[in-house]
C-alpha cells in the first residue's frame, strides 16, 4: 500500500490518539469476541516454503493461505467484480472459520464518487452474497480527493447499502479529521447507518490513524516499514488499546498487516496473532508450515 508511505520514518510520532469521550462502546464485554487477522492477497510465490508447501500449484494457494490466516483483505474486487461462480470457488476452498472482506469496486468509490452507481452496486452485492456465512466486513475506500464537500454522496450511498451486510468506510481526505477523530457529523451518520470505520495506521498520514468507532467492530489496516522496530512497538500499542476496547464491548476485529514484501507481511501477521492470543485471550492458530504438521500429507 503506497498511501502515506515514507522513505524516512525518523521523527514520526507513532503514538495512538486517545479514545473519544464518550466512546460508543457500551462499557462492558460483549462475551463473544472474534478476531480475524489476514493479509492483502494470497497469490504469492514468496510464501512457498513459508505458508505453502514447496511445489504448491498456484490454484491451491488460497487453500493453504486459509489454513494460516482466517481472513483476507480482498482487494481484487476493487478492480473487477467477480462472478458468483468465482466467489463460490473461493468460498469452498476455505475452512468454516474463514471470512472474506471485499473492497467496494473503484467504479463506485473513485469514478462515480458514490453516486449514479446503482447498477454497479447491485452487481457487486449480488456477487458477494455468494460468500454466504464466509462474508466478513466489506469496506469502501474513498478517493483521496473525496472531501466533506461530497458528504451528500456518502449519505446517498449509505441509504442504498444493504443493512444486512457489514461495511466500513476508509476516509483519506484530511478535512474529514479533527483532533485525531472523524468529524462528529460523520460519526453520527455512520453510527445511525450501522456502518463502521477503517482505521489506517501509516507513517505519513497520522490523521487517518484515528480511533473513532461507530460500531462494535473495528477494521484496522496496519502499514509497516519493513519490520522496523517501530512496527513491533506500534503493534504492541494497538494490542493494549484493543484489550481496552474488548473490555468495553468490542465484538469483532478485522486486522490487516501490510509490509513492503510478502514474507515480511506474513511475519508481521504472525506477530500480531501471538500478541492477540497473549493479551486478549484469543486462540488463533499461528501461521506457517511449522504449525501444521500434517500439511505435507496433502501432497501424497
Amino acid at each position: 500500500m503506497k498511501f502515506g508511505k515514507l522513505a524516512d520514518i525518523r521523527g514520526v510520532d507513532f503514538s495512538l490518539p486517545p479514545d473519544p469521550e464518550p466512546g460508543r462502546l457500551p462499557g462492558k464485554p460483549a462475551g463473544d469476541f472474534r478476531a480475524y487477522v489476514g493479509l492483502s492477497r494470497w497469490a504469492s510465490k514468496a510464501w512457498l516454503g513459508q505458508l505453502y508447501p514447496p511445489g504448491t500449484r498456484q490454484a491451491d494457494y488460497l487453500y493453504y493461505y486459509a489454513r494460516s490466516f482466517n481472513t483476507i483483505e480482498l482487494n481484487s474486487t476493487h478492480y473487477r467484480t467477480p462472478t458468483p461462480v468465482q466467489v463460490e470457488k473461493w468460498r469452498d476452498a476455505t475452512p468454516g472459520n474463514f471470512v472474506f472482506c471485499p473492497k467496494v469496486p473503484q467504479l463506485i468509490s473513485h469514478y462515480r464518487k458514490l453516486v449514479n452507481c446503482e447498477e454497479a452496486l447491485a452487481q457487486f452485492v449480488d456477487s458477494i452474497v455468494h460468500f454466504e456465512d464466509k462474508l466478513g466486513c466489506c469496506f469502501v475506500q474513498l478517493h483521496d480527493s473525496f472531501g466533506p464537500a461530497l458528504y451528500p454522496n456518502l449519505v446517498s450511498f449509505l441509504r442504498q447499502w444493504p443493512r444486512g451486510i457489514p461495511l466500513a468506510v476508509e476516509f483519506r481526505h484530511a478535512d474529514w479529521f479533527a483532533a485525531g477523530q472523524l468529524l462528529p457529523q460523520v460519526e453520527e451518520l455512520l453510527a445511525n447507518a450501522g456502518v463502521g470505520t477503517v482505521i489506517t495506521d501509516v507513517a505519513g498520514r497520522r490523521d487517518v490513524c484515528h480511533t473513532s468507532l461507530t460500531t462494535r467492530y473495528a477494521m484496522i489496516r496496519f502499514v509497516g516499514n519493513a519490520l522496523d522496530a517501530t512496527d513491533y512497538q506500534r503493534a504492541e500499542a494497538w494490542i493494549e488499546r484493543l484489550d481496552r476496547w474488548l473490555r468495553a464491548g468490542l465484538e469483532t476485529l478485522y486486522l490487516f498487516p501490510h509490509e513492503p514484501e510478502d514474507p515480511m507481511a506474513a511475519d508481521m501477521g504472525r506477530y500480531w496473532i501471538e500478541g492477540l492470543n497473549r493479551k486478549l485471550g484469543t486462540d488463533l492458530p499461528l501461521p506457517g508450515l511449522d504449525n501444521r504438521p500434517n500439511t505435507q500429507m496433502s501432497l501424497f
